[in-house]
């Protein structure tokens, strides 16, 4: 007997099955250990339709957030609802604030976000501690394939910051970087390798220019 895959969403809890007898279920934790493993994602597969849903419900909570005036504690609310879990009680964003998945996103303590930023959050974006995002900072997490055949499957690779991390405005980290504790990134820097803990970055690329409470180099 032959199985033709559907596909069924339930938008809190974007579900994939299969319409025969067996069935097969996605759901987030699994979505998660997937791109943590660096899955190839290729266009119109089972796991693109799934980002492709849980991207629709994304938008419906941003759009909440970014048009209408909310308190610091319904901003919270919303945020939790965005990422699937709840945040902590000293978070603070300032909106407007932009991402095409949401549920990729991992928070530490006393995260501050200031307006205008965008996280590409399918491959993972994980954030440390006590870190200050700068206005209209992008985080990148897919890359997609170069070849023009394939142009549209993509390649995760989660973005990682650690605690008391400073991003200036503007800058952008792209896909696979790690940044270490205490560092800052200048304002309008694209981060393309690691950055070292307690170094300054700046540039295009990014370079370090000084260390935290060394000598610049």
């Amino acid at each position: 007997m032959e199985y033709h895959a559907i596909y069924v969403f339930d938008m809190r809890f974007p579900r994939l099955y299969n319409g025969g007898a067996r069935r097969m279920r996605m759901n987030f934790e699994e979505y998660r250990a997937l791109t943590a493993r660096g899955e190839y994602l290729t266009a119109g597969s089972a796991v693109h339709r799934f980002m492709v849903a849980a991207a629709e419900d994304a938008r419906r909570i941003t759009c909440e957030i970014n048009n209408v005036f909310h308190t610091d504690d319904e901003l919270r609310a919303l945020f939790s609802r965005l990422i699937g879990e709840e945040i902590d009680g000293d978070f603070r964003l300032f909106p407007p604030f932009y991402t095409d998945f949401g549920r990729n996103i991992r928070l530490g303590r006393r995260v501050f976000i200031n307006s205008g930023c965008c996280f590409q959050d399918q491959g993972g974006i994980f954030i440390g501690d006590d870190c200050l995002i700068g206005h209209q900072v992008v985080i990148a997490t897919l890359n997609h394939d170069l070849a023009p055949a394939h142009r549209g499957s993509m390649r995760p690779s989660p973005v990682r910051i650690g605690n008391n991390v400073w991003i200036g405005a503007h800058a952008t980290l792209l896909p696979g970087v790690n940044v270490g504790n205490n560092s800052v990134i200048a304002a309008g820097a694209v981060v393309s390798r690691d950055v070292p803990a307690n170094t300054v970055v700046a540039g295009v690329p990014a370079k370090i220019i000084r260390t935290i409470g060394g000598k610049e180099e």
